[in-house]
């Protein structure tokens, strides 16, 4: 999960691609990046951190140009060098090219062989995002056969960037002295929409992750790039798009809508608030049908995420609602956070309860998911503090029993709660007195009804069914081996740090 932005304006778009990632910094907080295009010249500042503490003020002079790319990026378990990794990434060969990347490449070691080998191109990180462009740029090679560079081309090495790679990706990468580029895995899996700005210079088009990211800086949401899509912005503001994929269908991540996205954005012509509305809604008609000798005095949601679906839950049960826990707002995503000790910590320091809210009282806590389970475990023994009579737990989400390989930070079943666990185990685990999950079925048609032409999502996380078709018992073991190998690496590294400190 990350934010990736892409503009061209008609004045000096810095500001723009800054506030962009602003409004984009909930799916990253580790890195931030943004590169600008002057005629042919790039200029880059990226590095760890927040936005607002990545960019200050000589760096934003310094990123001239009327177009421009943009990335925040989330930390992944086991990443010692985050700003080594900090995109867009560059390329100077066969042009300037820079990219930025969603989503993960599930064939990124072949790619990398073959990227060196065959291509006869370096990568200088573990970054599937490197190879990632390294492949955009051997496929624009071989499509110009040294002739100027035009649409037809641009869109051809797309189409070859989607015969060599596998997994989710949505794209945004700028090509010196052309234009803007991107696009999105012939699956659809990792969100990309497009917005239109009219002013008094002309057009200005803007492509991210979210339409909130166009809705708050005065662009006109036009539509999703479609699955397999590439579409290009010349430096005038010309407009091309073309299908660059065969068979391409389109799969979006429901976990985009449980959970990832923010409720004020659409995805794929689906409001993410009135999806997690219905996702309430059906969660209460199970508390009814399968678990009304529960005596609810209240429902509490676990913010933010799961307010929607908490507060329609409780209109649908006719039960009060109340906050009951306030957060601090400094504090990041507890589920991406690398480590189950600085994750148990945080929590506490995320979250204060409200005693008056759960003294002497039967609590429903809502929450949007159960991941790893440390942080619904704390919040129900802090409820329990609070001087609750009993604590049910409810997900808005069915119980995440299998790894995710498309971007997001679930990569192993030995961290997931859910696996090897069924619902009493799970319930028991967490300290609940009774607890309830969303159905799958139940979550789909929620997200569904908002785009019925949807076919299909990608739930895997959910059911162990990957949608790209390539994912095998194997790639899961050899990938969780990887994640243990690199956690130690990390482990070694900060102790080394630590006697390094002491001396």
């Amino acid at each position: 999960m990350c934010g990736i932005l892409g503009v061209v304006a008609t004045t000096p778009v810095n500001q723009l691609l800054y506030d962009g990632l602003q409004l984009l910094q909930h799916r990253g907080q580790d890195a931030a990046g943004i590169v600008t295009s002057e005629g042919r010249t790039f200029h880059m500042h990226k590095s760890s951190g927040l936005v607002r503490d990545v960019f200050r003020t000589r760096n934003m002079r310094e990123l001239d140009g009327l177009m421009g790319v943009a990335h925040v990026r989330y930390p992944t378990a086991g990443c010692a060098d985050s700003s080594a990794e900090a995109q867009p990434f560059y390329v100077n060969s066969p042009y300037g090219i820079v990219l930025a990347h969603n989503g993960n490449l599930t064939n990124a070691d072949e790619l990398k062989q073959e990227v060196f080998r065959q291509d006869l191109r370096h990568v200088n990180t573990n970054s599937d995002s490197e190879v990632l462009l390294n492949v955009l740029a051997h496929e624009l090679q071989a499509s110009t056969r040294n002739v100027t560079l035009d649409i037809a081309n641009i869109f051809a090495a797309v189409a070859g960037v989607h015969r060599r790679c596998r997994g989710a990706y949505a794209v945004v990468a700028m090509i010196s002295g052309y234009g803007l580029l991107a696009f999105r895995d012939p699956f659809g899996i990792r969100p990309l929409v497009i917005g239109r700005n009219e002013t008094d210079k002309g057009v200005e088009y803007m492509i991210a992750s979210e339409s909130v990211a166009l809705d708050s800086l005065g662009f006109k949401l036009l539509r999703d790039v479609a699955p397999g899509e590439a579409v290009f912005i010349d430096d005038q503001s010309n407009f091309y798009s073309q299908q660059c994929a065969q068979g391409a269908t389109l799969n979006p991540c429901i976990f985009e809508y449980v959970y990832l996205a923010r409720p004020d954005s659409v995805i794929d012509g689906i409001s993410v608030y009135a999806s997690r509305l219905r996702m309430g809604e059906r969660l209460a008609d199970k508390i009814k049908q399968q678990f009304s000798h529960l005596d609810i005095d209240v429902v509490i949601p676990i913010p933010d995420t799961s307010r929607p679906s908490a507060l329609q839950l409780a209109n649908r049960l006719g039960v009060p609602y109340r906050e009951g826990f306030i957060k601090n707002r400094y504090i990041g995503r507890t589920f991406i956070m690398p480590g189950q000790a600085i994750r148990r910590k945080s929590v506490r320091q995320k979250l204060n309860a409200i005693g008056i809210e759960f003294k002497g009282k039967n609590v429903l806590l809502v929450d949007d998911s159960i991941v790893r389970g440390t942080t619904s475990q704390q919040i129900v023994m802090m409820a329990r503090e609070a001087g609750a009579r009993k604590v049910f737990f409810a997900s808005a989400a069915p119980p995440v029993r299998f790894p995710n390989v498309y971007g997001i930070d679930m990569p192993t079943r030995a961290e997931l709660l859910a696996t090897g666990r069924n619902d009493e185990q799970i319930c028991r685990e967490i300290g609940a007195d009774a607890l309830i999950y969303q159905d799958l079925d139940a979550l789909v048609a929620a997200v569904r009804e908002g785009n019925t032409e949807i076919q299909q999502f990608d739930s895997s996380c959910f059911n162990g069914h990957y949608i790209t078709g390539d994912i095998t018992p194997e790639y899961l073991d050899r990938l969780e081996h990887q994640r243990e190998g690199d956690q130690e690496d990390v482990g070694t590294s900060r102790q080394l740090d630590l006697n390094l400190r002491s001396a």
